[in-house]
């Protein structure tokens, strides 16, 4: 039985494409990875492209939704949600189907990033870096066998690794 993860951010264009893909190629077998924004930018961020082919994901598959794609009676139930920007965070998030725990893994936005190229695809490193170990430290749990107020500190502690905005 897979986990459902979304990954939430206000644009849906950077931070969390980058966890999306972090989770889904990471956690294959046991999570099964969605992403979504309050107001999605409509398309992934060029660097955020860019940083996933560097990585040798398909990149194909990535696309800036809203997160009403996740509510409503016919969505798929979601086991965790996963603010990756303050904003989203602080929004009133709708309600999803299913129970599902929440977490806040705040990382500053790589799409505010300015400069060559270079500079930019660096912020998008040190992101998709920030990421990887957070989607590390869930892939160590034993989530699918976890109580949830164990989960729920866990996923505190994991939010506040370095990097934490």
């Amino acid at each position: 039985m897979t986990f459902n993860v979304l990954v939430l951010c206000t644009g849906n264009s950077a931070r969390s494409i980058l966890g999306e893909a972090l989770l889904a190629e990471r956690g294959a077998g046991r999570i099964a990875a969605f992403s979504a924004g309050s107001r999605p930018r409509g398309e992934p961020h060029p660097g955020a492209l860019r940083l996933l082919a560097r990585q040798g994901i398909d990149t194909g598959r990535f696309r800036s939704k809203s997160w009403n794609e996740f509510t409503g009676p016919q969505a798929l139930p979601i086991d965790l949600a996963i603010t990756v920007c303050g904003n989203a965070a602080g929004e009133a998030c709708p309600v999803f189907p299913g129970t599902p725990l929440r977490a806040h893994w705040g990382l500053p936005d790589p799409a505010d990033a300015t400069g060559s190229e270079a500079e930019v695809d660096a912020a998008f490193e040190q992101c998709w870096h920030w990421l990887d170990m957070r989607v590390a430290a869930l892939l160590a749990l034993p989530f699918e066998t976890m109580d949830r107020a164990d989960l729920q500190a866990r996923l505190g502690a994991i939010g506040a690794m370095e990097g934490a905005a």
